[in-house]
């Protein structure tokens, strides 16, 4: 999204951002404020007063009904979020965000809006626009809403609320933007009357938070192997990983004094770092995994130059990507998979000369794959390190975002070439 923004401000655009306020993104998961400072100085950012009212963990705030019958008020707060927009946490948001962005536009008349779900109650302050002044917009889904990219299945069926939102809104959309092939697979299917305007436009990473060098390892000061990523995944998932490391290391000398560190968010609300996953980690620390919290986003170059391998552990299958496969990939490190065989990270990193291989969540196949990708930390020669830098360089978040901004002002310019009269007048 960052990027985004700043390859339209670079495209000579005038950009202003409409979004929630810092305290409510630090209620849900936390911050990093130094993210804020990779964002064009020409950004306009609007915030709002919006917040999830069941992340609040001040029980002094919590009325009577909250504090008697917490699991009930939770139901009542669903349900009345689903009155306004079907979409639980974020639906009552909906009046305050169509609020915004006329106001926005009646200030300075906004030429396009794009949209960038989560919430996907973010479309429907597209739709109120697009209604109230026939301002054209663009829909970046991500992972979609229609596709449960988990399970891999529908999400609910076109005559649902949630579906004649869906296709309401993308009928009259410029372009939908989604992350990876079998998204765009779906979407193309599921409306075929608009499949041309599906567009994949894959998350890539940010060249600055690559180190870009040959690492050295140093097997006898011990190996480090390395995690940086929200922990979504299940107990179940994360303990088959550990238990893999604690037999690779029984099994790999190169491994007998190794260490596998964690960095990332753990949970959301008042179960941030305080849930099984931390005690899990907790508890195996005696086979030398460390977690060591969120980082930075400036911080993240020098703790990957300080890895000598990385551990890609993602949830769901063929539908989901992971923005981190590609800064892992960037290291130059080698990777071991800890997701599904059948995932589109294997795709992307098909070829990837110091990828261990897909083996699925599997206790032995893992094990392997960690003993492979310590033979590979001692063993990649210059050349090897070269294939995988020039395998990421393709993925480079400014190469692929520009090309996305610069395709969309396109589809823009000849719709508004062809009806001009809904946005004459307006500047860019």
């Amino acid at each position: 999204m960052r990027e985004t923004a700043n390859q339209f401000v670079k495209a000579g655009w005038d950009v202003t951002v409409i979004t929630i306020a810092r305290d409510s993104w630090e209620r849900d998961s936390g911050v990093d404020l130094t993210l804020l400072d990779q964002v064009d100085p020409a950004v306009k950012v609007v915030e709002l007063p919006l917040a999830r009212e069941d992340l609040e963990t001040d029980i002094r705030l919590y009325d009577e009904a909250r504090a008697l019958d917490p699991h009930g008020w939770i139901n009542a707060l669903r349900a009345r979020q689903r009155n306004t927009f079907p979409e639980p946490n974020f639906g009552e948001w909906k009046s305050t965000l169509e609020e915004a962005v006329s106001r926005v536009h009646r200030e300075r008349p906004a030429d396009m809006l794009l949209a960038t779900c989560v919430p996907y109650v973010n479309l429907a302050a597209a739709w109120h626009l697009w209604e109230e002044s026939r301002v054209p917009y663009a829909v970046d889904f991500r992972d979609g809403w229609s596709i449960d990219v988990i399970e891999g299945v529908e999400a609910f069926s076109r005559d649902s609320e949630e579906g004649r939102w869906e296709e309401k809104v993308l009928r009259d959309a410029l372009a939908l933007w989604v992350v990876n092939d079998p998204i765009a697979e779906h979407y193309r299917k599921r409306y075929p009357a608009f499949a041309d305007r599906v567009h994949v436009v894959r998350n890539g990473y940010d060249a600055d938070s690559a180190p870009g060098r040959l690492h050295a390892p140093d097997p006898d000061k011990g190996l480090v192997f390395g995690y940086l990523g929200t922990v979504n995944f299940t107990t179940q998932h994360l303990q088959t990983v550990l238990n893999a490391w604690r037999a690779a290391r029984q099994k790999e000398p190169l491994l007998a004094n190794a260490r596998f560190e964690l960095r990332g968010h753990i949970g959301a609300g008042a179960s941030r770092a305080a849930n099984r996953h931390a005690e899990m980690l907790k508890q195996a620390e005696e086979d030398g995994v460390h977690f060591g919290g969120p980082a930075a986003k400036a911080e993240v170059s020098s703790i990957y130059s300080r890895w000598d391998a990385m551990v890609l552990i993602l949830i769901g299958g063929r539908f989901v990507t992971s923005g981190k496969v590609y800064e892992y990939m960037a290291t130059g490190l080698p990777i071991v998979s800890a997701h599904a065989v059948e995932h589109d990270a294997s795709n992307v990193l098909k070829g990837h000369p110091l990828w261990t291989g897909a083996v699925g969540i599997d206790e032995e196949g893992l094990t392997g794959s960690f003993v492979k990708a310590a033979h590979m930390a001692v063993e990649t020669t210059a050349e090897t390190h070269s294939e995988a830098m020039a395998h990421a360089d393709r993925f480079t978040r400014e190469a692929l975002m520009s090309t996305a901004v610069r395709d969309l002002i396109e589809v823009f310019s000849v719709q508004r070439a062809g009806k001009s009269p809904a946005v004459e007048g307006s500047a860019p």
